[in-house]
């Protein structure tokens, strides 16, 4: 049950429909500017996040899990943007579904 459904989770993505996900970073929060520009791109992308939380996990790193919704390319971007700053170590992409369309 479990591939099937992580299988049309897949299609919905594909087609570029409604989506839940959830963006996880570790980061290195001495890195230069870092937690400035990773603020700015979730400010770009305000309209797709839920919630977001931080964690500080020793002097240097931080975790952060940020809950998003909206259409999957969106979702997407917006992981790619925070990925590619200097400084993160970690991020990852969960992806759900809603099993809508968007209108």
């Amino acid at each position: 049950r479990d591939l099937i459904r992580g299988q049309l989770v897949e299609k919905e993505w594909e087609r570029n429909e409604e989506a839940l996900g959830t963006v996880t970073l570790i980061y290195d929060h001495h890195a230069r500017q870092l937690s400035d520009k990773l603020t700015d791109v979730q400010h770009d992308y305000h309209d797709a996040i839920l919630a977001t939380t931080h964690v500080h996990l020793d002097h240097h790193l931080c975790a952060e899990m940020i809950m998003v919704r909206g259409r999957a390319d969106r979702i997407r971007s917006l992981a790619d943007q925070l990925r590619r700053q200097k400084g993160v170590l970690h991020a990852t992409l969960s992806m759900s579904s809603t099993g809508r369309k968007l209108r």
